[in-house]
């Protein structure tokens, strides 16, 4: 039981890492800050266009979702970060997690997105339609609000995924938490500094996670 304790719980240990782990901490909060709203704003026009009335733009939707929602994220981070410098470009390691993240993130969010389309009834947009309003303002106004509300569980639950996958950016050399407690424990070869990351993560996302879980419950109306 000592062992244990010295190995996972060295309070000394963990006072030395904890500054640099709140560094880390900053990048992880950076790449949520960029991922969860750019992957919800591009997976929202990507559900707008599955709706759209051109089979191109349907399939190109459907493909897609089917390919970056098949593909493992820490795949993607490794290829992105491969294979675009045989491209000829070369980007910050951040940058390529980054890309291969909002691959993968849009494509749930799409998904989600479009469900909720689906979950209101088309005599919404026709009663907005007959108000005399249009079909983007009815779409705007009437339609996607409840939509949203109606997924609104999910798309909490999508963003704590959000945050988890974030620590598969340290793969590529990302400073961001996970790395920075993988790098304390190769020099120390101890433990704890895993442990408290994992605590800061918990600190971060339990209240999330509660958040998420009220939504769940409370009944959606479409």
């Amino acid at each position: 039981m000592t062992d244990l304790i010295e190995q996972f719980f060295n309070l000394d240990i963990m006072s030395q890492a904890l500054p640099y782990l709140i560094s880390g901490l900053m990048i992880t909060l950076v790449l949520t800050a960029v991922l969860a709203p750019v992957g919800f704003g591009i997976g929202l026009g990507l559900a707008l266009m599955s709706e759209a009335r051109s089979p191109v733009l349907r399939w190109v939707v459907r493909t897609w979702v089917n390919v970056f929602r098949t593909m493992p994220p820490l795949v993607l981070i490794i290829v992105t970060f491969s294979a675009l410098p045989f491209l000829g470009v070369r980007l910050p390691a951040i940058l390529c997690a980054v890309i291969a993240l909002l691959l993968n993130n849009t494509a749930y969010y799409c998904e989600i997105i479009r469900a909720g389309l689906g979950s209101v009834s088309r005599g919404q947009m026709e009663a907005a339609r007959s108000t005399g309003l249009g079909y983007t303002d009815s779409l705007r106004y009437v339609v996607l609000p409840q939509a949203l509300r109606n997924v609104l569980p999910d798309l909490a639950s999508n963003t704590i995924e959000v945050v988890k996958a974030t620590s598969l950016a340290s793969i590529v050399g990302v400073h961001d938490l996970l790395y920075s407690a993988s790098t304390i424990r190769s020099v120390t070869f101890n433990t704890s500094s895993l442990t408290l990351a994992a605590i800061i993560y918990l600190i971060i996302l339990l209240p999330a996670v509660r958040l998420s879980g009220r939504l769940e419950r409370k009944p959606q109306t479409a």
